[in-house]
């Protein structure tokens, strides 16, 4: 039992325990708390792996698509002309530009 005092001992017991379990708990918790935010975390950069993956792939099929309309348009020799200026073109860089802003908008 506690130091005698005015109140009565078991009253004291049970608040000096339930202190004893909350302090000895602690740990435990937090811990569980961090091992939960971790797995938050990880689960977020896996969405955000799978979404650039997405956003690359659909970049090569539009530059594959421009490069083929490109080369079935033209004639041998107007090929080499578009194709050396494709080459020099920022033409992949505004459908990248695009791209961006369309994913901003969902």
């Amino acid at each position: 039992m506690a130091i005698p005092t005015p109140v009565n001992g078991q009253i004291t017991d049970s608040v000096t325990q339930s202190n004893v379990q909350t302090l000895g708990a602690a740990p435990s918790v937090a811990m569980g708390a961090i091992y939960q935010s971790l797995s938050h975390s990880t689960g977020i950069l896996y969405q955000n792996t799978v979404q650039q993956q997405q956003q690359a792939a659909i970049c090569a099929q539009a530059a594959t698509n421009q490069g083929v309309l490109q080369i079935y348009s033209v004639n041998s020799m107007a090929a080499a002309t578009a194709t050396s200026k494709l080459a020099q073109s920022d033409t992949t860089d505004t459908l990248m530009t695009l791209l961006v802003a369309l994913a901003a908008l969902k």
